[in-house]
């Protein structure tokens, strides 16, 4: 199994936020998380990369505990993350919002990651020179999930890809995480409705209220 997630449960500020959560990724899978808002999709996946600790319960990658794992360390195991609100540094160009990943972890080829990523998406190459401050939402989306891949070589955490993006740049996004598949990565999709993936994905949970429930 690529990620598994036992009995976690995360409080915020003495609040109980995720309550006995268990799921799992199997290697090349793509599994939706599907929830209302605040329902705590977004709670689960920073669980995944070290930035909120749960109380209790372990996590797994790769039949690696890494339940106490430093964030830090999170990426240098393959492990890509697309913030829902995208964070791309507005200053900095799509390319090195990209290569941020790289230039943090020495053990991330900067060069095949940018050519993987221009394969994919060539639309970004195009853009590749301009500040993220000058992108559309679309845009961001697809230069955040860039990001996300120059880390993502084994597992990608995609909060809310389709949210807040015109009809025609979800279908591209659905379009390139369908093709992702063939990479044999494995993709989890943190999403409000299932319209996107539901044809395609290999298992879904419904969480509601810090629970997964079916």
């Amino acid at each position: 199994m690529m990620l598994s997630l036992a009995n976690i449960d995360v409080d915020i500020q003495s609040t109980p936020i995720l309550r006995d959560l268990s799921m799992e990724v199997g290697a090349g899978q793509l599994v939706s998380l599907v929830g209302r808002n605040g329902a705590g999709k977004t709670t689960t996946m920073r669980t995944i990369m070290g930035m909120t600790r749960p109380r209790g319960g372990e996590m797994r990658f790769d039949d690696q505990l890494i339940t106490g794992l430093a964030a830090y360390r999170r990426p240098a195991l393959g492990i890509g993350y697309m913030p829902e609100d995208r964070r791309l540094v507005p200053q900095l160009t799509v390319e090195e919002n990209m290569l941020l990943p790289a230039w943090v972890n020495p053990a991330i080829e900067q060069q095949p990651g940018l050519d993987f990523i221009y394969d994919l998406m060539p639309e970004l190459a195009g853009m590749k020179d301009r500040k993220a401050l000058l992108l559309s939402g679309g845009q961001q989306k697809l230069a955040a999930l860039g990001r996300a891949l120059m880390a993502g070589s084994r597992l990608l955490l995609l909060d809310e890809p389709f949210e807040g993006v015109a009809p025609a740049l979800a279908n591209r996004l659905s379009e390139v995480i369908g093709t992702l598949r063939a990479s044999q990565r494995s993709i989890m999709i943190a999403q409000s409705e299932l319209s996107h993936t539901h044809a395609v994905a290999d298992r879904e949970y419904v969480i509601e209220r810090g629970a997964i429930v079916s």
